[in-house]
């Protein structure tokens, strides 16, 4: 039986690399249903992800990964293989706007979004009632405004991420900035929605920011969260078109189906594999 895979990899670039991987996974009998790279002149990077079906018994065998990371350590190479279609388990992080996980919910249940929703944590408890009537364990974790108890906080969502074994973790609408540590832990696994189109107005209430600003163009931006609040590599964005006839909550309104659509697409390219960090940026195949 066959099953597909993804390999997707990263490494200094030089000539000849796609032939060498893709010769020796030919040499394995795997099958390429599609082949996909890029070339960074500014990093001097190349980067590729690789759509393969290969028997079970080829991609686990000691001689094909033996051959794979021999290659992969003469290319200097940052590389995984995945079992495409295979769901990750998700944490989901959410304050008082909901409309990111509704969202996720619903596509998770009925849109074949590959993420296996493992838990919601919120600082409020707003949205128990939906969580938990969609089967799904809610974590009522509450902050104090003190430094104590934000502390106290982030050791049960860590607790949390780590009990469930969660491959990524999803801030959608999120109002808590994390502490250093947890971003440097969560690095590459941990996706925010910004209701802006970065890197323009950062910060709390950026619909207001926009309307006091008159702007004609509104968007959200998915990114991963590191240290640097707003300041992560960006995944996807969009924008929508207003005018001097919209007031805030108009441009909010329409801001909150920007970001569940922007979200809903990042969470589905991370899961299937189509992202790659190239340093501040991404590399996003389509």
């Amino acid at each position: 039986m066959k099953k597909i895979q993804i390999l997707t990899f990263s490494c200094p670039d030089r000539s000849g690399i796609q032939a060498k991987v893709s010769g020796m996974m030919y040499e394995h009998n795997a099958f390429l249903t599609d082949v996909q790279s890029y070339s960074d002149k500014d990093s001097k990077t190349f980067f590729s992800r690789i759509v393969f079906s290969i028997d079970d018994s080829n991609i686990l065998s000691s001689s094909f990964l033996s051959k794979f990371k021999s290659l992969a350590n003469e290319l200097d190479m940052q590389w995984s293989i995945n079992e495409d279609g295979k769901k990750l388990k998700t944490i989901i992080a959410v304050s008082k706007e909901g409309h990111c996980l509704n969202d996720l919910l619903y596509r998770t249940k009925y849109r074949d979004m590959p993420i296996d929703i493992v838990g919601v944590v919120s600082n409020h408890e707003i949205y128990r009632e939906i969580v938990e009537f969609s089967g799904i364990k809610f974590h009522y974790l509450p902050i104090d405004k003190n430094k104590e108890s934000k502390n106290n906080q982030e050791k049960e969502f860590k607790a949390i991420v780590e009990n469930e074994q969660a491959d990524l973790i999803v801030l959608a609408r999120y109002m808590q900035i994390l502490s250093d540590q947890l971003t440097k832990e969560w690095s590459g696994k941990c996706i925010n929605i910004h209701h802006s189109f970065l890197p323009s107005f950062k910060g709390a209430k950026p619909y207001h920011q926009a309307f006091n600003k008159g702007v004609k163009i509104i968007g959200a931006t998915a990114h991963y969260v590191t240290s640097d609040l707003d300041e992560g590599q960006i995944i996807e964005q969009d924008v929508q078109r207003v005018t001097h006839r919209d007031n805030a909550n108009d441009l909010t309104r329409k801001g909150n189906d920007i970001e569940s659509s922007v979200l809903s697409r990042a969470v589905r390219w991370h899961a299937e594999k189509r992202i790659i960090i190239n340093k501040n940026k991404t590399v996003v195949f389509n």
